[in-house]
């Protein structure tokens, strides 16, 4: 599976920090999901690819169009 989380996130200059404060989560957490070490459920795939504005396929891997 690709998960462009850390992609997105080093293309736009954010930190792992900055990320997890801008969606209220645990920078742990993100490290987790860029390392694949956990899964994010739908509702947190949905808040990456609105704070990114690209879309959940292109966020997970299954298109290289970003909307």
């Amino acid at each position: 599976m690709t998960f462009r989380l850390k992609e997105l996130r080093k293309k736009r200059n954010i930190s792992q920090l900055k990320l997890a404060i801008d969606l209220n989560m645990n920078q742990n957490t993100i490290s987790r999901y860029e390392n694949l070490e956990r899964e994010a459920d739908y509702s947190t795939l949905i808040k990456f690819a609105d704070y990114f504005g690209v879309s959940l396929d292109y966020l997970l891997g299954r298109t290289d169009e970003e909307n």
